[in-house]
């Protein structure tokens, strides 16, 4: 099994897929909470230089409410990432799968909402 879904984005810059990703989110009613910027932060703390490299952490405040009333614990698995990165043919979008992040977990009601969680997500990757 996958953990993320994928999507490669040819002839368009780094820049603007990120920006059709956020729209992409916002528009499937997720918010990004955090960003980090992977290739400046290894240039900082390592001096090695990397492909423009992006994740997103990504929330939808329903399906997080929802997974945190059933497992209180999940929040340590949230949010949900989105990774952009520069590859030799465009740039490639992953999101985590969620039904994948939570196999550690034994609770089947928490793999019903991560399984909306991944329907959501899947749409986001195929609208950029």
């Amino acid at each position: 099994m996958s953990y993320t879904m994928n999507r490669l984005i040819q002839n368009v810059d780094f820049e603007e897929v990120d920006r059709r990703a956020r729209q992409a989110l916002g528009d499937h009613g997720f918010g990004v909470l955090t960003e980090i910027d992977v290739k400046t932060t290894m240039k900082k703390k390592l001096d090695k230089d990397m492909t423009a490299y992006r994740i997103l952490g990504a929330c939808n405040p329903g399906m997080a409410w929802e997974a945190i009333g059933l497992e209180p614990r999940v929040g340590a698995m949230l949010p949900c990432n989105v990774i952009l990165r520069e590859v030799p043919d465009g740039v490639e979008v992953s999101a985590i799968d969620p039904v994948a992040s939570m196999t550690a977990i034994d609770n089947d009601e928490l793999k019903q909402v991560a399984g909306k969680v991944r329907d959501m997500l899947s749409e986001v990757v195929e609208a950029l």
